[in-house]
């Protein structure tokens, strides 16, 4: 996520919840960041200044190590073409903002459960 009151905002949502976050703001951060950690989970914002998401989950799923790790996808654009080519990039699933708070964590639990 680029912009830093979402960052926040999810930051708040998910350490309330029980969970410990680690943030990214670029793709290329983010896939840095998971070549030397290990994670339950992976929030992707779709919209980021150079690498977009789509391109960066498209990298995770082409890691043997990643492959299997939930990634969903975070976004505003809700349209039906641009949901298919982010289903298509790799994503489990697509949460759009602004996020349902109750809905997002019930899916987040299951898939990282």
């Amino acid at each position: 996520e680029d912009n830093a009151d979402n960052v926040d905002l999810a930051t708040w949502m998910l350490e309330d919840a029980g969970y410990d976050v680690t943030a990214a703001l670029t793709a290329e951060k983010g896939l840095e960041l998971l070549n030397k950690h290990c994670y339950n989970a992976v929030l992707m914002d779709i919209s980021l200044p150079g690498m977009d998401g789509k391109e960066a989950i498209r990298r995770i799923r082409a890691n043997e190590s990643l492959e299997r790790l939930p990634v969903i996808a975070l976004t505003a654009h809700a349209i039906l073409n641009e949901r298919d080519a982010i289903l298509a990039s790799g994503a489990d699933c697509i949460v759009t903002k602004p996020i349902d708070e109750d809905a997002f964590l019930r899916q987040l639990e299951a898939m990282v459960i």
